[in-house]
Parts: structure tokens; sequence; C-alpha cells
């Protein structure tokens, strides 16, 4: 039962709301001590797990770059587009990228878009904007958003590229139970709900511009 004693290090971490990444890594330490591994097979078992994922690290090629970006006014620069075409509302604009994340992600372009890449650099500035022109001041609930609208997108749209983990994932676990499922079914399938979510969250979407218009009137 010790090696359980990293779950409630986790638990307790998330709790008094300590760095996930150095939470995360306690309570791996915590883990192999108590299963009995000496403090050199743990760490070598932290260094096998690195070089294996090596591409988790590729993000940190994208940040300088976009940081770059930003500093060269790349947030007011899609502020000001937004702000010259005058019939793109807030609900239009995120009903649009929602469109497109979906279609990417069953695409399996996953990494084409996602909150660092597009969403607070491009989606929110201009979500923003947006909003200001129909009388929102407060740019948090539009950030938060946004930053939802991708999320969504990502997550009803990736089931629907047939080599997604999560699609291995749920016939591994219906072949576990006797249930024999070929990965395009499970594909076809989630096209209903994509579409399901698009439909609520556009419907979400259209609702704040009528109240964004009922209160600027």
């Amino acid at each position: 039962m010790l090696v359980l004693a990293g779950v409630a290090v986790i638990a307790l971490g998330f709790l008094l709301r300590f760095n996930p990444l150095l939470v995360i890594v306690v309570a791996a330490a915590v883990t192999g001590l108590a299963a009995g591994l000496d403090p050199l097979t743990v760490l070598a078992r932290f260094g096998h797990a690195f070089n294996q994922s090596r591409y988790v690290t590729a993000i940190y090629m994208v940040l300088p770059v976009i940081g770059l970006l930003e500093r060269a006014g790349l947030q007011q620069r899609a502020r000001g587009l937004v702000g010259g075409l005058r019939g793109l509302t807030v609900g239009r604009l995120l009903a649009g990228y929602l469109l497109f994340r979906q279609l990417s992600a069953a695409l399996g372009l996953n990494a084409v878009a996602g909150p660092a890449q597009t969403v607070r650099p491009l989606v929110a500035p201009m979500a923003e904007a947006a909003a200001a022109r129909q009388g929102e001041e407060d740019g948090e609930p539009i950030r938060a958003l946004a930053a939802a609208t991708d999320n969504i997108g990502l997550f009803f749209g990736e089931d629907i590229f047939i080599a997604i983990g999560s699609i291995l994932l749920m016939r591994g676990v219906l072949e576990g139970y006797g249930v024999r499922v070929e990965p395009f079914q499970l594909s076809v399938w989630a096209i209903p709900t994509a579409l399901a979510a698009f439909l609520v969250h556009g419907a979400r979407l259209w609702w704040l511009d009528r109240r964004l218009k009922r209160r600027a009137r």
C-alpha cells in the first residue's frame, strides 16, 4: 500500500496549489522509493522516460518565437485587424475558430493550433477587441471563452482521426470486455458527438452575442 503514497502527494500538492511539475516529480520519486527502488534507479527511470518522450520538449522551441512575435506587436495587430471588420462579433469569431479547430483535429493536425500557438497571441486578443466593440469591457471572461473554444474543438474533433491515442484506448478497453470494434467504426461514431458539441457551444456563442447586443441598447 505504500506505493500509493504518490497519489496522496499529488492530491495534497494540487490542493495546496504547488507547481504541478514539481508535484508530479515528487510523487513519482515517493512512489519509486516506496516500491523499494534506490535513488539512483529512480533517477535512471526519470532519465529513461525523458529520453523516450523528447518530443514533449518541442514546445520550448515554439515559445521563444511566440514571445518575439508578441514583443513585435502581434496582439496589437490582431486587435487592429478585428477593429476593421465591422460585421465580426466575438461569437462569430470564436465559432469560426471552433470549426477550424475541429476540422484540423479531425485530420490529425492537433499541433496546428493550441493555447500557446494561437489562443494567447491571436484568438484571445481578437475576441477581446470584438467584445470591446460590442460593449464588453471585461476581457477575462472573453479570454476564458477563447481557451474553452480551443479545448472543445480539440477534444471533440480529435476522436474523428483514426490514428489518435483515444481511439486506440477505447478499442483496447472494449476488447477487454469482449467487444471487438475497428478503429474506423469508433471514428465514424465520433462525428455525431463532434457535431453536437459544435451546436451546443455555437449556441452559447450565439447567446453571448445576443446578450452583448441587448446590453448595448
